[in-house]
């Protein structure tokens, strides 16, 4: 039974299809952002919403221009959808500068007040490109780290460790595990650092730490150029599985697993002239071509 068939089926079991939040920025080339979350939400099995934070002009080769509508505005969004929508899940990416972040925490503090014992809460704090410069000024990265205690999980990349500790990248195992383990002293509740920026580690290892145990968290190494919204695809994985899982080491492990079928079926799609998407419907189009055969 594949990753999909598993959750809908408990989502099925509960009598309700469970709903996520995606609190992001827009990717109009639909491989990354509140698109990708979307995608992976619906693939898993979701019901998917999202409040936009930023607009940005990207597509699979690089960003050419971001706009922040009013903060106020987000404010206008988050509102809106809780005063009228369950919501099981939120998944928190790209904020775009100090303001955003503290309506969003604002906003997130209320919510949390209302409803005790939530914990599908996934921050993925977007700060660093791929290309290694930073995405937020200083006033945004100390409003982040104010942010993370809220958050049910953070999924930074080694890079983004690196800002949030204010140390260097960790470039071993050894080294993830201790800075997994000082962002949970530093006031997160849980960590999942990220390894992919480690390219010579073949078994494709992510730490997961909390207070109490630390895991490494191992996957198929995949070779493609295709990797465009990988963290965005990761995190709301997180956010839409943990509701139908029994815990975070689970819901972990099956988002890792259902991420690395994305990234192997990502150079069928053949989209843009950069780094392509992961294919986030690889499962759901697998199952169709088969019953038209």
């Amino acid at each position: 039974m594949s990753t999909n068939q598993i959750q809908t089926s408990r989502a099925l079991t509960h009598g309700q299809v469970p709903t996520a939040l995606s609190i992001a920025g827009s990717d109009p080339s639909g491989g990354a952002g509140i698109q990708a979350d979307l995608k992976t939400f619906s693939a898993l099995g979701v019901y998917g919403m999202c409040a936009i934070t930023a607009l940005t002009a990207q597509n699979t080769r690089g960003v050419t221009g971001v706009h922040v509508p009013p903060a106020a505005f987000l404010r206008d969004q988050l509102d809106a959808l809780a005063a009228d929508v369950r919501i099981d899940a939120i998944k928190i990416g790209m904020l775009a500068d100090a303001e955003v972040v503290t309506v969003v925490s604002d906003w997130l503090d209320e919510f949390l007040a209302a409803r005790t014992g939530f914990d599908a809460v996934v921050l993925d704090p977007v700060m660093v490109a791929t290309s290694g410069d930073r995405l937020l000024d200083e006033a945004a990265v100390a409003a982040v780290r104010e942010l993370v205690p809220r958050a049910s999980i953070i999924t930074p990349n080694l890079p983004e460790a690196a800002v949030l500790l204010d140390a260097g990248p960790a470039t071993s195992i050894d080294e993830m595990r201790s800075q997994a383990t000082g962002l949970v002293a530093a006031g997160a509740r849980r960590v999942l650092l990220k390894g992919g920026h480690r390219t010579e580690d073949r078994a494709a290892t992510d730490v997961l730490a909390d207070g109490s145990a630390v895991h490494e968290i191992t996957g198929r190494h995949v070779d493609t150029e295709h990797t465009h919204g990988t963290g965005c695809t990761l995190s709301s994985a997180l956010a839409a599985l943990r509701p139908q899982r029994a815990g975070w080491l689970e819901t972990v492990q099956d988002a890792k697993a259902w991420l690395t079928g994305a990234l192997e079926a990502a150079d069928v799609l053949q989209v843009g002239h950069g780094h392509g998407p992961v294919h986030h419907f690889h499962e759901l189009w697998a199952r169709e071509d088969k019953t038209q055969r």
